[in-house]
């Protein structure tokens, strides 16, 4: 069992790696491209709802969200019924960059599914999605203080 999440977390890195390589030319580092994309894809998505989506503390999303904002790629706006929120869209220059990251997702994902037919393909979506299903319930638990029994 251990292999298939090894090798899972190969995959993560190596791709993580070449998207903080290939992206250093807009000025993208160390997964601020995530952000980007998922503030793209649901646009005035506030920062707690992002961090639960991507899997990160409210504290890392904060950081990479200024990081954006002082880039240009994106902005916030007061939510105009609860003034704690603040709703994240990307800019003109944001939508831009999303256009290349699309670009780049789909030739990722032509590599990395490369020899496997669509119904093999739709089945690891399937149970990756199970997976991350799975691994999700420890996250929450954990998230709120508590500690898994081993």
């Amino acid at each position: 069992m251990r292999e298939i999440l090894r090798e899972v977390g190969m995959i993560a890195r190596a791709l993580d790696s070449i998207s903080n390589i290939e992206f250093k030319e807009i000025h993208l580092t160390k997964g601020q491209y995530l952000y980007l994309v998922r503030i793209y894809e649901h646009p005035g998505i506030i920062q707690e709802k992002l961090a639960e989506m991507l899997k990160v503390d409210r504290t890392t999303v904060a950081r990479a969200v200024q990081k954006l904002e002082r880039q240009g790629f994106i902005l916030k706006k007061d939510d105009e019924f609860n003034k704690k929120w603040n709703r994240l869209y990307t800019t003109e220059q944001g939508d831009q960059v999303y256009a290349f990251l699309k670009r780049e997702a789909d030739h990722t994902d032509l590599v990395a599914l490369d020899g496997l037919t669509k119904e093999e393909s739709e089945t690891l979506h399937q149970l990756l999605h199970r997976v991350r299903k799975n691994v999700e319930v420890d996250w929450d638990f954990v998230k709120k203080g508590n500690r898994r029994k081993y």
